[in-house]
């Protein structure tokens, strides 16, 4: 189980990376939050790339992206070589992301998921471990 979590989110993610960073902190998870810090716009990409690469250096264990799609920082932290970002929208995905794809970062579509569901997405995402076995394979045809 990770236990430091690499967080970022955009305008319209902002709301539920304040919930989801009380959340990791109260249950004892070392949080280092990329941003943004408030509602005021700002691009995705510019708190995508600084939680991916958190990931890849193993500053982190696993990240936490969020924003109003979940597309946009979906895509850009899958930029990067050794991330596997996972746009999330039930909890049930969360789950299955990290049992058969062995996702290293959650990203999370605020506009279209409750905080209740994404909060359980965040408990089952980080409590969830990676099968292997023949999933293993598969995972090892992601990087190009």
């Amino acid at each position: 189980m990770p236990e430091r979590i690499a967080l970022g989110a955009d305008h319209a993610g902002f709301t539920y990376k304040e919930a989801i960073k009380t959340w990791l902190e109260d249950r004892n998870y070392t949080v280092t939050d990329f941003g943004t810090y408030s509602g005021d716009s700002a691009d995705y990409a510019d708190f995508a790339h600084p939680v991916a690469s958190a990931v890849e250096t193993g500053q982190a264990e696993c990240g936490i992206l969020i924003c109003g799609s979940g597309q946009g920082v979906a895509m850009t932290a899958n930029k990067h070589q050794n991330i596997r970002a996972a746009l999330v929208w039930q909890p049930a995905i969360a789950e299955l992301t990290r049992q058969h794809n062995d996702a290293n970062v959650l990203c999370l579509p605020e506009r279209f998921i409750s905080l209740a569901d994404a909060l359980q997405s965040v408990q089952l995402f980080l409590n969830t471990e990676f099968e292997g076995g023949r999933h293993q394979r598969r995972v090892g045809k992601i990087a190009c």
